[in-house]
């Protein structure tokens, strides 16, 4: 595979999808909000795209990544890149799509492992409503992700509606 292609791949890979390890923040931008004039960001404006170690999109190189000194941590997408994306999406009208990059932000925070118990926990018949609300509370006050916190406080209270909590 040619270098520059897949140094190129991984420069959108960042910019578009992926998991970060920081806090989401506001991300410093020169306008208030972006619209789809700016799109495709990583083309109009790769000074905001950064990865969550803080590493600008153009200092992102086949070499650093062979040699170490780039890893998988700074090939992640970061919150502030997500919230940029759906400035974008919701300047189109596309006002789910920016809800769901809103979410994927809010989620890009917290570790993998977590995640996939989260998503274990929400099957039917498989946590108790308690469980699920120390979910949300964990989600809401622990990783800062609110609207992920109310959705599985949404599917705790749907759960007890249709009798699919576990009952111990």
């Amino acid at each position: 595979m040619n270098e520059k292609l897949l140094e190129e791949m991984i420069k959108e890979v960042i910019s578009s999808m992926g998991n970060g390890e920081n806090a989401p923040a506001t991300p410093k931008i020169t306008k208030d909000r972006l619209t789809t004039e700016d799109y495709p960001i990583q083309e109009k404006h790769p000074e905001m795209i950064k990865t969550p170690t803080d590493i600008p999109l153009d200092e992102i190189t086949m070499d650093k990544v062979v040699n170490g000194d780039i890893t998988s941590k700074d090939i992640r997408v970061a919150p502030e890149t997500l919230e940029l994306q759906a400035q974008v999406a919701e300047s189109a009208g596309r006002i789910p799509l920016a809800k769901n990059l809103r979410r994927a932000a809010e989620l890009a925070v917290i570790p993998d492992t977590r995640i996939l118990e989260v998503y274990n926990a929400l099957r039917p018949n498989r946590s108790t409503k308690e469980e699920l609300l120390a979910i949300a509370d964990e989600l809401e006050y622990q990783y800062k992700a609110k609207i992920n916190a109310n959705f599985v406080r949404e599917a705790a209270d749907v759960y007890m509606e249709r009798d699919i909590l576990r009952v111990d």
